[in-house]
């Protein structure tokens, strides 16, 4: 562990015509030699061993100096671009009433994931996880004509969500820096025309950010709207998962729509027989029994010939459980996240011992539709109105889109040891409605037609929503259109996470030693070792770190005189300032070394290192 503080009286931070000059001597930073015990990702272990974040709580960081400027640094490119699309800032509180997230829905829907609170007084309040009520109620106080639209407002804000598992550090935390705009239109074409401004301003930001990133199509889930889209940053430890085609198809793995087959002829079908199939309660085992035991003429039976019924239990926000099951190809699985995306904003689980005991007519291992859904037949009752329809068996069951008219299957009979071979969908059962529950495999058909898709992962950096007037319309925002007549606005939704903007940054500029920021976003773009232990030494890295900071440049100065140099070249490895200007033992021939962070050292001649380090900024920074 090496601690980079003293108790030196020296400011920390001088304020030169230029820029800051930072001294490791009373900079508030700590560099740890050993990655932190919670920490799983590369950005997680590397800025909080480098100083720039310390955990306060599970997925609540405290920020540093060296963190605030990288984020500050983000947070400016977001400024800038979102003033080149036109939008303005603003700043809402964090805290927020019941009333407006009540009126849209939102307090119920959001069931655990936001923190909840009351006053003194007993009033409903909530840490906002996002604030689309309280820009539409703010726009809809101040504007009341079409003269005043369109208009794109922004803030760059704190979020509070209750995340259940937060985890990569700043990538899923419980409080988090969001940007978040929002625009005002009177039409749809307005709405198309805003949406497409600040989508072109996410990718300048990302491009000037320097990210890789993907824009996909995504689902809007709880938010709403007719339009969403991702911005993600490929990487293999990202939480989300998306596909591609070879034909520029891309889509987060939530919104991938499955290509629904043509039903099949089932004229010829056999009748559906049941038979007994002991110890057969998983595919793999079902099917190697149908192979021995009634093998088919024409090839052998595979998982894809059965169909697999998946019990899930849905908590709904007002607290129901609700018990569906799901019907898919045996040689598919259930995706929790695409499955929970369809029943959004109800939270998705594997049914429970609880569950099953409440459904005995679920027979684990066994379960076919005949006893599920729309399939289940009861006599109706003799006072029952003609065309009046009883009552619905409790047990909603939906299929996979694959699941068409004619399509053949081996699944459960509901009695323990027995499935049904040849049962015909549409002929011998049916079911509620259809949902995208199942796996997306690579190789799969792009659904516009665009070839086969693969699979990567991601995180997630930006999201753009076409809301529409969902929430215009709950909160009664309108205004008076040419005509006098009043018209509903319609809005959009663009947000970035700028603390895990920074924390991709990070997970795509480091090596083994340490970070390794792009000149645009690191804490400063030289750093200045002085190694040894004469005063000359000193002395000059005094000079040229003063020289440089009076010419604009951002320098990181260790002057700590009783540090080694092994040490202090660990810790620049470490913090990841972009280019190292080292003044040591070849002061004594007029040298000294300049160096990218990962690259060679070059001999520099001291009456020429100002310039030299000055042109290699300049070109880091374009």
């Amino acid at each position: 562990m090496s601690s980079v503080t003293s108790g030196a009286p020296a400011a920390a931070s001088t304020r030169v015509r230029g820029a800051d000059l930072l001294r490791l001597s009373t900079l508030f930073v700590r560099t740890l030699r050993e990655d932190p015990a919670d920490a799983e990702v590369a950005s997680h272990k590397l800025l909080v061993r480098a100083g720039y974040i310390r955990r306060a709580a599970p997925g609540i960081y405290t920020w540093l100096p060296l963190g605030l400027r990288v984020l500050r640094k983000v947070e400016d490119v977001v400024r800038e671009e979102m003033a080149a699309a036109g939008a303005q800032e603003v700043h809402f509180p964090a805290l927020l009433p019941k009333e407006p997230y009540e009126a849209t829905g939102r307090w119920t829907e959001y069931g655990p994931n936001i923190f909840r609170l009351k006053d003194r007084k007993e009033g409903d309040y909530l840490l906002a996880p996002t604030h689309e009520e309280m820009f539409t109620l703010l726009v809809k106080d101040l504007y009341s004509s079409y003269k005043d639209l369109p208009l794109t407002i922004y803030q760059i804000q704190t979020k509070y969500r209750d995340e259940a598992r937060p985890r990569a550090g700043l990538i899923r935390g419980r409080e988090f820096v969001m940007k978040d705009a929002y625009s005002f239109d009177t039409t749809d074409e307005g709405l198309e025309r805003s949406y497409e401004a600040q989508r072109a301003a996410y990718r300048r930001i990302f491009d000037r950010l320097g990210l890789e990133y993907v824009i996909v199509a995504a689902t809007s889930g709880a938010m709403g709207g007719s339009r969403s889209e991702e911005f993600l940053t490929p990487t293999p430890i990202g939480e989300d998962t998306f596909v591609r085609s070879p034909g520029g198809y891309a889509a987060n793995v939530e919104a991938v729509v499955t290509p629904v087959p043509e039903d099949v002829d089932y004229a010829d079908a056999p009748a559906a027989h049941v038979e007994d199939t002991p110890d057969t309660p998983t595919i793999d085992s079902l099917v190697a029994f149908s192979n021995a035991r009634f093998p088919r003429p024409d090839r052998a039976w595979t998982a894809a010939d059965t169909l697999k019924n998946v019990v899930l239990a849905l908590t709904h926000p007002d607290g129901r459980r609700e018990v569906v099951v799901v019907g898919l190809p045996g040689d598919r699985e259930v995706d929790l996240k695409r499955v929970g995306a369809a029943f959004e904003p109800a939270e998705v689980e594997p049914a429970t011992d609880a569950d099953f005991a409440a459904h005995p007519e679920l027979v684990k291992g066994y379960i076919g539709p005949q006893a599920l859904g729309p399939n289940v037949r009861r006599d109706v009752p003799a006072d029952v109105a003609e065309g009046e329809v009883p009552e619905r068996h409790s047990v909603r069951y939906l299929l996979d889109p694959r699941v068409v008219a004619g399509t053949r299957w081996i699944t459960g009979a509901n009695e323990p040891g027995r499935h049904v071979f040849d049962l015909v969908a549409e002929r011998d059962f049916s079911a509620d409605g259809t949902v995208e529950a199942a796996e997306v495999r690579a190789g799969d058909l792009a659904p516009d037609g665009s070839g086969p898709l693969e699979l990567a992962r991601g995180i997630e950096i930006g999201h753009i929503f076409a809301l529409g007037r969902k929430y215009a319309q709950a909160l009664g925002l309108t205004v008076l259109d040419e005509n006098g007549k009043q018209v509903v606005v319609t809005m959009g939704s663009y947000g970035i996470g700028v603390t895990r903007v920074l924390a991709a940054l990070a997970e795509a500029n480091h090596d083994d030693a340490g970070l390794a920021w792009p000149a645009h976003v690191a804490p400063a773009h030289v750093h200045v070792l002085a190694t040894g232990k004469d005063a000359s030494v000193f002395d000059e890295a005094e000079r040229l770190a003063t020289e440089l900071a009076d010419r604009g440049i951002e320098v990181v100065y260790d002057d700590r005189p009783k540090v080694s140099p092994g040490v202090k070249f660990k810790d620049a490895e470490l913090l990841g300032v972009p280019l190292l200007l080292v003044v040591g033992r070849g002061l004594a021939d007029g040298v000294v070394e300049v160096r990218p962070r990962a690259g060679e050292a070059v001999p520099v001649a001291v009456a020429d290192a100002v310039e030299h380090v000055a042109t290699q900024v300049a070109e880091l920074l374009g």
